[in-house]
């Protein structure tokens, strides 16, 4: 949509002339979608909204207010135009803003006011402190977003980092958190799996009229990476596990059309520079002094298709040919990241340990550490597959043959890629870095402890349980299997997979504090935030030290 600045001020209403483009669209508009924050810098901030018209098929003009909450002066204003080539959606890049200072915004269109958020932007020079909540895999048919509403809660949060499953691809009867007892109330819109572009943005627009998501979207900036689900199901460069070209389509297409409703609906920064929507997707973000966030991208620029199980493990003279697999495991060419990611991850982090940062926090979105699994006839209660649904007793049995063959417990994840993920720790000890990996996808709370192939502790580890995704107890039921990946796994501290909530993370030059926090209940509105565990890690010369328990 291409719209001249006369035609704007008509709009507005800041001038007599008439336009067609006012007559396109009237003057009923609402704001359905709340507002949101992102990509916060030192003298900078994205805001967004939605303004939902009356009569899609028109350009709406609006005006947005960003103001010191102090009171104070600095107040920022400005004007645009958004329209369907957009889907309405409204994304102001503000610059020439006060570090460290909190801001309150609004945007109006047609005399009709949005609802108002905070922000804030990211501290310049010495910083005694930085909260960040840690987010991910928000499955709406699942249950209510309490996590969200216990982020919106917190007496401080400096920003929000999501890492990705923010919306789920999956749709129709019995699809994915449909047999939830909320699944009938909160169903997949459209009602079927998404595939193009209107398909992405009402799945987004779905997910963002959710209070709990509104207020925690108004309550600070968000810092957002996406992982699979916001394309499809074990998304890889060139494919996905869930799509079927056949029937849907060329996976190209597919994942354009996703790219392009996430960052018309998200607030992130659009691509400088010439970088392509994925390459975007990798970016940094400095507080102060003190500590550099790198948000990495393992999905959709390099990510070679995942090895499976079934159609990689081969079987020769009835005997799993482990040492084949093996090798196409470690192959040193298997990637998650490209070549240019990983040599900007080790810029970054050289140029954080240069300004004298204490941490350097890496969001990724899936789980880093080597996690090993449990054997179900000696990790597990003996009475294991009692009372197991089917769900539960196949997932058992899945579980046995890769544990009795000391095969990683997760192909989609780091274990997948583990010359890539030496690669990555090379350029954490390369750089001196103090790093502490923060990730997503597996619906469960980790604490874990990160070493090299040689057993050198490179860094920690705190990973994020979902908002309402289910995790593997879901399924267990009579008992939690969290315990026993600790047991098998020499990185595992802590395993959690039964509760839902987030990760609370407070970072000073002294120590590194992370709060597991968990909410009671994604079944009632009406629930309480709890801390399940709190660990701490703190700066050990060049590099961080052993994690203990608060």
């Amino acid at each position: 949509m291409k719209i001249n600045r006369r035609a704007a001020l008509a709009i507005l209403g800041a001038t007599g002339a008439s336009s067609s483009a006012v007559a396109k669209v009237g003057r009923g508009v609402r704001f359905d979608h709340g507002v949101a924050s992102g990509d916060p810098g030192a003298e900078r901030v994205v805001l967004w909204t939605r303004i939902t018209p009356q009569a899609p098929g028109g350009p709406l003009a609006y005006r947005w207010t960003l103001a010191p909450a102090d009171g104070g002066a600095g107040t920022r204003r400005g004007r645009g135009v958004t329209g369907d080539d957009r889907d309405y959606t409204v994304k102001v890049d503000v610059g020439g803003l006060t570090p460290g200072r909190k801001y309150l915004f609004s945007f109006e269109s047609y005399g009709v006011r949005s609802p108002e958020g905070q922000t804030r932007t990211l501290p310049a020079g010495p910083t005694r402190d930085v909260v960040l909540a840690i987010a991910s895999c928000s499955l709406f048919p699942a249950g209510y977003f309490n996590a969200y509403q216990a982020i919106a809660d917190l007496p401080r949060v400096d920003a929000v980092l999501h890492l990705g499953d923010y919306i789920y691809e999956y749709g129709g009867p019995g699809s994915y958190g449909e047999d939830s007892p909320l699944g009938m109330e909160r169903r997949h819109q459209p009602n079927r799996e998404i595939l193009k572009l209107a398909d992405y943005r009402q799945r987004h627009a779905q997910y963002k009229t959710d209070p709990a998501l509104q207020a925690a979207h108004a309550r600070a900036p968000w810092i957002v990476a996406w992982d699979d689900h916001e394309t499809c199901n074990d998304s890889y460069r060139d494919g996905a596990e869930n799509h079927q070209p056949a029937e849907e389509g060329a996976w190209m297409e597919r994942k354009a059309a996703a790219l392009k409703a996430y960052y018309e609906w998200m607030p992130i920064r659009d691509p400088q520079g010439g970088k392509s929507l994925a390459e975007a997707a990798a970016r940094s973000f400095r507080f102060g002094d003190l500590t550099q966030v790198v948000m990495l991208e393992t999905r959709l620029t390099a990510r070679d298709k995942q090895l499976t199980y079934d159609n990689d493990l081969t079987v020769v003279d009835d005997k799993p040919d482990v040492a084949t697999f093996k090798t196409k495991l470690n192959a040193p060419d298997r990637r998650m990241m490209s070549p240019a990611q990983e040599a900007w991850l080790g810029a970054e982090l050289a140029g954080s340990v240069k300004a004298g940062h204490t941490w350097q926090v890496v969001g990724s979105g899936v789980v880093m550490g080597r996690l090993r699994v449990p054997d179900p006839d000696t990790d597990l209660p003996p009475d294991a597959m009692v009372n197991l649904d089917e769900n539960g007793q196949r997932r058992l049995k899945r579980m046995r043959p890769v544990a009795k063959l000391g095969l990683p417990y997760g192909l989609d994840m780091w274990d997948g890629y583990p010359a890539d993920r030496e690669r990555v720790y090379d350029q954490f000890k390369a750089t001196g870095a103090r790093p502490i990996v923060v990730s997503g996808d597996s619906h469960a709370f980790w604490a874990n402890e990160l070493a090299d192939a040689s057993g050198r502790r490179v860094a920690c580890e705190f990973g994020g349980t979902a908002v309402t995704s289910p995790g593997a107890d879901d399924y267990f039921k009579t008992f939690k299997i969290g315990p026993a990946f600790a047991k098998v796994s020499p990185e595992v501290v802590f395993n959690d997979q039964t509760a839902k909530g987030f990760v609370l993370l407070t970072l000073t030059p002294t120590e590194a504090r992370a709060d597991l926090m968990a909410v009671s209940t994604i079944a009632s509105r009406t629930f309480t935030t709890s801390v399940l565990k709190s660990f701490r890690a703190m700066p050990d010369g060049s590099g961080i030290s052993g994690l203990k328990e608060v």
